[in-house]
């Protein structure tokens, strides 16, 4: 029975991880919907499917109640910058919209909790790899066999988008998943092959989905996880090591800056990064505006009858975000929000490399990988602190998992066996 009930566990953090994806129920929900197509679709299922998570989390919580007071704890910063999304309510200049986003902001960052709670730093990798492997597979399915759902049209036309809305949301995605697989196949040593295979799938979906800025993406990713195991060679090694990369890393980025306009041309990008240079410009005038604390959690996007009309007469276009996470954060929370995420951001940093320093196996590179990864994935685009976001679960997640580890031994010691398994 006790078997069966971890299994079960097991079962909905999977379904859950592929849910907060954001695959899979909009894109069959809005009938395959199209890029500049207007569809509207009942998104009631959608919602149903988070409340059921935030209330089974919540339960399984509460079941291992001394082990989340404990985890709680770990990083207050986290948890700071959440309470003040909730209290944004009170300058907030569109109160509904914040009440709403910061309900589900605590629903989504109690499951990194308790995935941080649950789970050790290898099982959470092994159930990612689950998650992963079947989104990899179902694209693979949606786009052979369903390829209204699984391939793109319009200016896009054969473009694949997997179980995601948009080739660029697979190309994301992917670029986790080629993570996942590659820690996972230096980890592995009974599915060792599988996992390669899973990166190979990976890979191919990325490039058959035609995201260039997620190819750029896993490269870095790919060249950081490397670099940091560097951190583990002895100090007479590591130091001329990371003196040499950092210099050709400098070297790359001037000749990358006096040559924007032809690598840019060279993978069908402008310099402009599809109008983000531009947008930027005005988000900063609507930042400073109110610089302190914001405009209140999703306060400012409002449309045409709220402040964001001032930066879509001035762009041109109507986007919905500002394309990069930390002016996203500047304009809900203002400086105090971003000064609380960079607090724990630099915490967790500190936390991450000191871990890999210490330790032995290729799991333990995963936490620092990722948050260099949050940092950037969110220079060109929004999911730095964005409720039902996978990116900002897995952040808390291995964020509390590295404080738990550098943390008191014995004391962990003792929680271990307070779980209810």
């Amino acid at each position: 029975m006790n078997k069966v009930l971890i299994f079960s566990e097991q079962v909905f953090t999977v379904a859950a991880l592929i849910i907060y994806s954001g695959g899979i129920l909009t894109l069959i929900l809005s009938g395959g919907m199209q890029e500049n197509a207007f569809v509207e679709f009942d998104s009631s299922l959608i919602r149903i499917m988070y409340f059921l998570i935030y209330i089974v989390t919540i339960f399984l919580l509460a079941l291992r109640w001394q082990k989340t007071l404990y985890f709680l704890s770990l990083d207050r910063w986290i948890f700071a910058l959440i309470l003040l999304s909730t209290v944004s309510l009170l300058w907030s200049f569109d109160p509904e919209t914040t009440l709403k986003d910061s309900i589900t902001m605590i629903g989504s960052s109690l499951f990194g909790l308790y995935l941080a709670s649950r789970y050790t730093l290898k099982q959470q990798l092994e159930l990612l790899g689950w998650t992963f492997g079947i989104i990899v597979v179902l694209s693979f399915i949606f786009a052979i066999a369903l390829p209204k759902y699984g391939i793109m049209g319009g200016i896009h036309q054969g473009k694949w988008r997997g179980v995601f809305l948009h080739k660029n949301g697979l190309g994301a995605r992917m670029v986790y998943s080629v993570l996942l697989f590659l820690i996972l196949g230096y980890e592995s040593k009974k599915y060792r092959l599988l996992m390669w295979v899973g990166l190979a799938l990976s890979v191919l979906l990325m490039l058959l989905s035609a995201s260039s800025s997620s190819l750029l993406n896993i490269a870095i990713i790919i060249f950081t996880f490397f670099l940091f195991q560097t951190v583990r060679l002895p100090y007479l090694v590591m130091l001329p090591a990371l003196t040499m990369i950092i210099t050709i890393c400098e070297l790359c980025y001037f000749g990358f800056i006096n040559n924007a306009d032809i690598l840019f041309a060279s993978i069908g990008k402008d310099a402009t990064l599809t109008g983000r240079t531009e947008l930027w410009p005005l988000v900063m005038e609507m930042i400073w505006k109110h610089p302190w604390l914001g405009y209140g959690y999703g306060g400012f996007w409002r449309g045409w009858d709220g402040e964001a009309a001032y930066i879509w007469r001035g762009s041109g276009w109507t986007p919905t975000h500002p394309h990069n996470g930390f002016l996203a954060l500047w304009l809900d929370l203002g400086l105090l929000g971003l000064g609380l995420f960079f607090l724990g951001f630099w915490r967790s940093i500190v936390q991450g490399l000191y871990w890999v320093r210490i330790s032995k196996t290729y799991a333990d590179i995963y936490p620092i990988v990722h948050i260099a990864f949050l940092v950037i994935s969110n220079l060109t685009e929004t999911n730095l602190f964005f409720s039902n976001s996978l990116t900002w679960i897995l952040y808390v997640s291995t964020s509390l998992s590295i404080a738990q580890k550098l943390d008191d031994p014995v004391k962990n010691h003792r929680l271990n066996y307070q779980s209810i398994d």
